[in-house]
């Protein structure tokens, strides 16, 4: 593959032959993102020629967006590893459903203390979890509920869990947004600031 400036990729790219120039860069591609998520296991780099292809849709369909200000292959390289690690992570909940999320939940909370923490902080962080429970548990709606924990508290995304709890995604943004404003409102009234949760996290 010849060396090119960022001109001359985009140059090419837009060109009416771009075959040549989108060949050097999937395969440009392909080897960033064996040097980045190499090690990743579980058969993933038989994919990689899949995230590459998606990767090149967008790309290409914002050349325009590219401003210059790095390598135009490192700019591609971070889409590429974008695209990757998005599919990655919605394969990864593809097949949980919510109530396991609502085991694991139950289980985390049963775990053993963060060694780490101070006597302070692991009291303060009691404190606010037993509080956040309460509020998950007595406070918020069924499908609030659902929403917080697969959401915000496993960090499943929000179009699987939109799939899950058969919504629009904008639908399941509201739902959270009121959920947000709700444990904010509710943390408060039992005298528990925002500052003293992130205290309480803080591993500092």
């Amino acid at each position: 593959m010849r060396e090119r400036t960022n001109e001359q990729w985009l140059m090419e790219l837009r060109g009416p032959n771009p075959n040549r120039a989108l060949a050097d860069l999937y395969d440009l591609l392909v080897r960033g993102l064996r040097a980045a998520l190499g090690g990743y296991g579980g058969g993933v780099e038989a994919n990689f020629g899949d995230f590459v292809q998606e990767a090149l849709i967008k790309i290409t369909g914002n050349l325009d967006s590219f401003r210059g200000e790095s390598r135009f292959t490192t700019w591609a390289q971070r889409i590429a590893v974008n695209v990757a690690l998005t599919e990655l992570k919605r394969r990864r909940w593809r097949d949980v459903s919510l109530q396991e999320l609502f085991a694991r939940r139950e289980a985390a909370d049963r775990g053993p203390a963060d060694s780490h923490l101070t006597t302070e902080q692991l009291a303060l962080q009691n404190t606010v979890l037993q509080e956040l429970r309460r509020i998950i548990d007595k406070e918020l709606t069924d499908r609030q509920r659902e929403a917080v924990v697969a959401v915000i508290l496993e960090e499943m995304p929000i179009s699987e869990v939109a799939k899950r709890m058969a919504t629009s995604q904008n639908a399941l943004y509201k739902l959270l947004h009121d959920a947000r404003k709700k444990l904010k409102r509710q943390m408060e009234a039992a005298g528990i600031s925002p500052q003293e949760v992130l205290a309480a996290f803080d591993e500092g």
